[in-house]
């Protein structure tokens, strides 16, 4: 059974699709690190809420399902009203940047409806009372989006129209079954449920990594934002915004404690192989928010980075020390080592197919040690920093300082860049 909660009705006091995809090449670091360190190389939907402000639409019935409604072709409009007569549906709220958006929107006043599970996070960790005091100030409406049926219910229980739908899903672990499960199937769910509801409008997080699908999880997105984009071309009323970011902050923090306890930096080659202009959560979430109502990014793909110069892992390694205050000590690791590991791998996957996950992540691992989070440049073929479009003020030297005073907690690499 689906249910729908406000979190308002509470007092608990209660936020580059890149770091889960990170995680192979991090864990392998940090591997790295700790031995070189030892060896001194160092049913219906049941809303329980009270009256929601949202605006609210009475709809009819259309035989896509008997549980789906459609809407006044004049929706489109919303951009002309206020934020808080604007109902933003968000899909994915509760992973890593899924909170940080529902934050941001809820700050600038819109009514939001975040799509949660019913036990969210790492492993379903978290309960429901947990989930609304994290999302606090959007309506909570507790459902599955892998399920079509589910989310409709869901969203029918609210009994309001869907102006905007947001998606910040991404699969918790970029393997290929959950890549087509979570990239493509429930993204596309959420497209065809907001739609069926009256949205006009889909801002997609995507990855600029999808320039150079080489990936499971980037043919998956990739096939998503063509839809979307017929979809749009097909449909008059309907527009949409793919956002690309580069690398998050937090995908970037993995050895900063490490380097703290004194172990070297390590990165493989020379440390030039690839560079990022990372972006922080609040600066993506807001960048996000700002697709809702700016004209200049509809029907637009918009990679995005963050302020300043693009940085290299050597030069990262470098801010680093710096801060610390100590004189650089890099381990250097050739990407051959990944090459072997991934051949194994594959070979092993032929007589046992089971593998095929592992191999995947594998190739995950060196994708991100060797390729660059930049816009790929269409003339030259290769990555530009100048062409990288920036946005926001939160610097990753800023992140690094804050990491080393307060720790990397709620910034833990793995599985919570998931779905939800």
């Amino acid at each position: 059974m689906s249910l729908c909660f406000s979190s308002n009705l509470f007092t608990l006091h209660s936020p580059k699709c890149h770091s889960y995809k990170s995680r192979f090449s991090s864990q392998f670091i940090n591997q790295i690190q700790v031995n070189s360190f030892s060896c001194s190389l160092s049913s219906f939907p049941l809303c329980l809420s009270k009256p929601l402000k949202f605006s609210r639409q009475r709809t009819t019935p259309i035989t896509a399902s008997a549980e789906t409604t459609t809407v006044e072709k004049d929706q489109s409009l919303f951009r002309n009203k206020n934020p808080e007569d604007i109902n933003v549906l968000v899909v994915g709220s509760t992973g890593y940047i899924g909170k940080f958006v529902v934050k941001e929107f809820v700050n600038r006043g819109f009514n939001v409806i975040a799509v949660a599970r019913e036990r969210s996070g790492i492993r379903g960790k978290n309960s429901k009372e947990e989930t609304l005091n994290e999302l606090q100030g959007a309506n909570v409406c507790f459902s599955d989006v892998t399920d079509l049926e589910s989310l409709e219910k869901s969203v029918k229980g609210l009994d309001v129209s869907i102006d905007v739908v947001v998606s910040c899903l991404a699969s918790r672990t970029g393997g290929i079954k959950d890549s087509w499960k979570i990239d493509y199937e429930a993204t596309k769910n959420s497209l065809v449920a907001g739609k069926n509801f009256g949205a006009k409008h889909f801002v997609l997080l995507s990855a600029i990594c999808v320039q150079k699908p080489l990936l499971e999880f980037q043919r998956a997105k990739l096939k998503f934002e063509a839809e979307l984009m017929k979809e749009a071309e097909e449909d008059d009323g309907l527009t949409y915004s793919i956002v690309r970011p580069t690398a998050f902050f937090k995908s970037l923090g993995g050895q900063v404690e490490l380097v703290k306890d004194g172990k070297p930096y390590v990165m493989f080659g020379d440390g030039k192989l690839c560079a990022c202009k990372p972006i922080s959560e609040e600066d993506l979430a807001s960048f996000i928010a700002d697709c809702v109502l700016s004209e200049d990014k509809i029907n637009q793909v918009l990679p995005i980075g963050g302020p300043g110069k693009a940085l290299t892992p050597l030069e990262q390694g470098e801010m680093l020390f710096r801060l610390l205050g100590r004189e650089p000590k890099f381990l250097k690791v050739p990407i051959g080592i990944m090459d072997f590991a991934i051949g194994l791998l594959d070979f092993l996957v032929k007589i046992f197919p089971s593998l095929e996950d592992a191999a995947e992540f594998g190739k995950i691992g060196r994708y991100y040690a060797a390729e660059s989070m930049l816009l790929l440049d269409p003339e030259t073929g290769d990555y530009s920093a100048e062409k990288t479009p920036s946005y926001g003020s939160d610097t990753l030297e800023e992140f690094f300082e804050r990491v080393l005073r307060e720790g990397m907690a709620g910034q833990e690499l793995g599985e919570q860049a998931g779905i939800f």
